[in-house]
């Protein structure tokens, strides 16, 4: 935080005297004493509507008296002209009582140093033991963070990947999730379980992760150390897969669903199961039962919108819930008997893998969909197959033009030849051009043969259009219809093939 200090000489004068001259000063200043060390008193300056105030230390030490300004927790972070000027005061302050202050007052401001290193003495107390006691129970200082590191660097390792994979930084390709082991209905209930859990370290994006992975951390900080690495790895992993679990159940149209939300969700159930109960001391039960509280209901509220899993994220809720119920039970039984009970976890997986294979084999997925699936992915894995797709999208605007052209009636003699010559021909060649460009890409054997059969087409539909201006202009003989017709007809069954395939 932003601090100021001055020091000055006290020339001989003994601690005790330089604390009541400080205390005096304090008093002259009308700045609040806030507490009282063997040689150190803790002042207030005075609030504002802009401010709440600085802190101002002043500490003897060595025949000198240092006096610090620090800025607040929350007030404004460019305060070095504030600082100075309380320091200064302060020692004006300090050098007037020094003149002016009688042996009665310094007398009296050493009882009331004397009374305040008391109270201060007390209140320290019952701060420490506030502490040991939220320590016991929760293990804030008998632990690391090593668990959540490995999943939050797992995490961000995966995304690194995906995105050189081309997974988008923030316009995710959701093909490329799908190959990574996103949860989607049709693969994952038609044997890809694992998908249960792979995605649970997939994001759709830079701000996905960013945001799942800040809610981890601050959770963890209290749960990873309560509750030990293999508790928590245990909640973690099943809620996230009992999670992933209940999208499956509410989405009765498959959704592409990943992230690490429903094992994040999972964890903050469970915390809440804890703060149910008194297996966390009051002193701050409350108030992170409310900060809790109000993190879990925005959220909620937040995933109502539209691509938002909800689903997951109350999936994850409600089995952290229960599973922070059980370890609350468990955890008191090991405090009583003095050892732990490695069960517990092993119970919780075993449990979670019964419900995991009774749902799959209830609901699986017929393999006709995951065969096409599968064959999609595994085009999608070439490297130029978005352009490819790009090819074909605009291959199909240029096709649906010209058949407008091909099959309208409107126009009859010079004005339909200059139509087909001038427009619709063209639009032939431009599609050509765009197929036969992808002769070179990076594609699948099966997209090549594809790119091959809509050039034949295009062929057809060229001397289709082709015939269609000779008879706009002549009287059409029966050999010119039929060969017409013929050319129609391939083309039609040609398109028809192409679309199926």
């Amino acid at each position: 935080m932003p601090r100021y200090e001055q020091t000055i000489l006290l020339n001989g004068m003994d601690t005790e005297t330089a604390l009541a001259l400080a205390y005096e000063a304090l008093k002259n200043l009308q700045w609040e004493i806030v507490l009282a060390g063997q040689d150190t008193l803790l002042g207030h300056t005075l609030k504002s509507w802009k401010s709440k105030g600085q802190q101002v230390r002043c500490t003897v030490t060595y025949q000198t008296l240092s006096v610090t300004s620090e800025t607040v927790s929350g007030d404004l972070p460019n305060m070095s002209v504030v600082h100075n000027n309380n320091t200064v005061a302060f020692l004006e302050a300090f050098e007037l009582a020094k003149a002016s202050v009688t042996e009665d007052t310094l007398s009296a401001n050493l009882h009331a140093i004397h009374d305040l290193r008391n109270v201060t003495q007390h209140a320290m107390a019952q701060k420490q033991a506030a502490f040991e006691e939220l320590d016991k129970a929760m293990n804030l200082t008998g632990s690391n963070l090593y668990a959540t590191y490995a999943i939050i660097g797992i995490n961000v390792l995966v995304f690194l990947l995906m995105a050189i994979d081309g997974a988008g930084l923030f316009e995710p390709n959701g093909l490329v999730h799908l190959r990574w082991g996103s949860n989607f209905a049709p693969l994952t209930l038609s044997g890809d379980w694992w998908r249960l859990i792979t995605n649970t370290f997939i994001h759709f994006g830079a701000i996905h992760i960013v945001m799942n992975m800040y809610c981890l951390y601050s959770v963890a900080t209290y749960l990873e150390p309560m509750l030990g690495k293999q508790k928590y790895l245990a909640a973690y992993l099943c809620s996230g897969v009992l999670a992933s679990l209940v999208s499956l159940w509410w989405h009765t149209e498959p959704s592409n669903s990943a992230g690490a939300s429903g094992a994040v969700f999972g964890l903050y159930g469970l915390f809440l199961a804890f703060l149910t109960t008194s297996f966390i001391p009051s002193s701050v039960r409350q108030s992170l039962l409310r900060s809790i509280g109000i993190f879990v209901l925005f959220n909620l509220a937040f995933g109502m919108k539209s691509g938002v899993d909800n689903a997951a994220h109350v999936g994850g809720l409600i089995s952290g819930f229960i599973i922070g119920y059980v370890y609350v039970f468990i955890i008191k039984k090991e405090k009583q008997q003095g050892q732990k009970i490695v069960w517990l976890a092993p119970i919780i997986i075993a449990v979670t893998i019964a419900i995991t294979a009774t749902y799959i084999q209830q609901h699986t997925v017929e393999n006709t969909k995951r065969t096409t699936l599968l064959s999609d992915l595994k085009e999608s894995g070439y490297a130029d197959y978005e352009k490819f797709t790009r090819q074909l999208g605009e291959f199909d605007q240029i096709h649906a033009s010209a058949m407008e052209i091909m099959t309208a009636t409107s126009l009859t003699g010079t004005k339909r030849t200059d139509q087909i010559t001038y427009e619709l021909l063209p639009k032939w060649d431009r599609a050509t051009q765009l197929i036969t460009a992808t002769n070179s890409f990076d594609i699948s054997p099966k997209a090549h043969n594809k790119a091959s059969k809509i050039l034949t087409y295009i062929g057809l539909r060229q001397k289709e259009s082709v015939l269609l201006k000779q008879i706009a202009v002549t009287q059409p003989s029966l050999e010119m219809q039929t060969q017409e017709n013929e050319l129609r007809e391939q083309a039609d069954d040609l398109i028809k093939e192409i679309v199926k395939r």
